[in-house]
């Protein structure tokens, strides 16, 4: 009979391997992609309460996948998006192969453990909650585990920030205090980051043709939830609005 501690043992060093193991790079993704749509499992906000509140994180993400994705944003904030570590797991179960960004409000080492051990790629870190000593060390810490950062940026003055190191470089089009969006905020902010930033815009877009308008002005990433989420089946209209870009 098998000594079942050392089975225990053996299953517990594949579990490690796994977790140990280079996940896939966000910012390769952005940079191979030819739409650059980072596409967002999101359940709720706080400006819209409940968008698809029986979203299943098993089912959408991998629609998401099929549909032409070049990256997934699932939300992991419960009080205000009704979001959970667990759906980057029940994501990854159900057949998700592409980077996948921990999208929380992080602050502390612990939430970069979190994201690494639920199977995520990158992590999203917004200059609006750090410091830039803090920030700077929550880098650090996050390219010792394996994880990408995503940096992101709503104003002039948090473009220090930039020259921390960050893997991408994200403008949020969206006030985080006022909650009111405006893509021009992306087109303002562009060329003040470095010329070899990955630059990734963020919320309030609905329109290809404003994806196409921000690859000319230098972005790479485009990161869309709402858009699509709202809709009946949110893969295939990720589908469509790719086709859209590309006619």
């Amino acid at each position: 009979m098998k000594d079942i501690l050392q089975e225990i043992v053996e299953n517990k060093q594949r579990e490690n391997a796994f977790l140990k193991a280079a996940k896939p790079s966000m910012k390769q993704a952005l940079l191979a992609s030819q739409s650059g749509i980072i596409a967002e499992f999101k359940r709720r906000s706080p400006s819209k309460g409940w968008i698809k509140q029986d979203g299943r994180a098993d089912i959408i993400p991998l629609s998401y996948q099929q549909n032409g994705a070049a990256a997934l944003s699932i939300l992991t904030d419960e009080h205000y998006f009704g979001g959970c570590d667990d759906f980057i797991r029940q994501a990854r179960r159900s057949g998700v192969t592409l980077p996948i960004l921990y999208k929380n409000f992080v602050i502390d080492e612990i939430q970069l453990y979190q994201a690494a051990l639920c199977g995520a790629s990158a992590v999203l870190l917004i200059a609006a909650c750090l410091t830039k000593q803090r920030c700077s060390e929550l880098i650090d810490r996050a390219h010792s585990l394996g994880l990408e950062v995503l940096l992101e940026m709503h104003s002039e003055p948090e473009l220090e920030y930039a020259d921390l190191g960050p893997d991408m470089c994200g403008i949020n089009n969206r006030n985080l205090g006022s909650f009111v969006t405006d893509v021009e905020n992306s087109f303002r902010l562009a060329s003040k980051l470095p010329a070899d930033a990955v630059k990734v815009s963020e919320s309030g877009i609905s329109d290809p043709d404003t994806v196409s308008a921000l690859r000319q002005a230098g972005f790479r990433g485009f990161l869309i939830g709402e858009n699509f989420m709202k809709t009946p089946d949110p893969g295939l209209s990720l589908a469509g609005f790719i086709k859209s870009i590309k006619s």
